[in-house]
């Protein structure tokens, strides 16, 4: 991907609140993924933009933004439902860039939860499904599943993308909650992976093709949503 294929937008949160953003286009682009940030890094996060770039390549566009408290240089994050205003206006702004292409949303870590509590609440206009890149479900060592209760409120599809020594999902709490979603919701279990998406030398895999396969699942499952009424 060259410069030319990526653009670095301001979108508008509340009128009082504006927080930087990158849209990475894609050729003969099928789906735009709107694409928030994890806890603790921002949208320029190397692992961010490797996927931006690998979507890219698989035909879908992204719109990567920053919480106001990230854009701030701030580590504590915003209450909740400014978060979700910002998801929002991020979703409003890819809509109106891309006015043709089905809107897909969601993040890495803290930014797929709160895209799914903004979904959970009010559903996001245009939004054909939701993709987690580490559902954060509980802190590590303290499995439980009660952050994942709203997602039952969720009427749109949604693919987890999760490693399987991942700490803050262990598949023996997140694999009950996926089953109780139904057809809604699809599992994809990354073998060796942890919540960076890192593998050990020792699994014999490395974390690139750990980014294929998850660039692979995200490209079947946009193409689903793209074909869907």
């Amino acid at each position: 991907m060259t410069l030319s294929d990526s653009e670095t937008l301001t979108i508008d949160v509340d009128g009082s609140t504006r927080v930087p953003a990158l849209l990475q286009r894609a050729p003969h682009a099928h789906a735009l993924l709107v694409l928030a940030h994890g806890a603790g890094a921002g949208m320029r996060h190397g692992f961010l933009g490797g996927m931006a770039g690998g979507l890219a390549d698989v035909g879908i566009a992204t719109l990567r933004y920053e919480f106001p408290y990230m854009a701030r240089g701030s580590r504590r994050p915003d209450p909740p439902p400014l978060c979700h205003a910002t998801v929002r206006a991020a979703v409003g702004t890819a809509a109106r860039l891309a006015p043709s292409l089905p809107l897909l949303a969601g993040g890495k870590s803290f930014g797929g939860r709160m895209t799914s509590q903004a979904q959970a609440s009010n559903p996001l206009t245009g939004v054909r499904g939701l993709v987690f890149l580490g559902f954060p479900l509980h802190p590590p060592q303290q499995p439980s599943a009660a952050r994942g209760a709203h997602l039952e409120r969720i009427e749109v599809p949604m693919l987890f993308l999760q490693g399987s020594r991942d700490e803050f999902a262990t598949p023996a709490q997140l694999a009950p909650l996926i089953e109780t979603l139904g057809a809604r919701a699809q599992l994809i279990l990354l073998a060796g992976a942890d919540h960076s998406f890192h593998v050990p030398a020792r699994s014999g895999r490395t974390d690139a093709q750990v980014r294929d396969e998850m660039l692979a699942a995200i490209a079947a499952f946009s193409r689903a949503r793209a074909k869907a009424p």
